[in-house]
């Protein structure tokens, strides 16, 4: 990762990123998975794959992260 990339907020770095998925006309549906996939993923990895503290910090019920992870087809 550049320096300069270090340096933008994270409002000028998702803006890079959707001009990205919409230059490649990308669907929302399909941006929106890949968005929850890889935020579930990166929380699994900094919880080592506790559900329980995954869902506190991602703000939503264990139950809730569970049946996501089941319709993302994540482990």
């Amino acid at each position: 990762m550049s320096h300069d990339y270090k340096q933008l907020t994270i409002n000028d770095k998702m803006k890079i990123l959707v001009n990205d998925l919409v230059e490649n006309e990308l669907p929302l549906r399909d941006a929106l998975r890949e968005f929850e996939k890889l935020y579930i993923l990166t929380a699994s990895k900094k919880y080592n794959g506790h559900k329980t503290r995954m869902a506190k910090a991602l703000g939503i019920h264990r139950n809730t992260l569970h049946n996501l992870c089941k319709s993302l087809e994540l482990k």
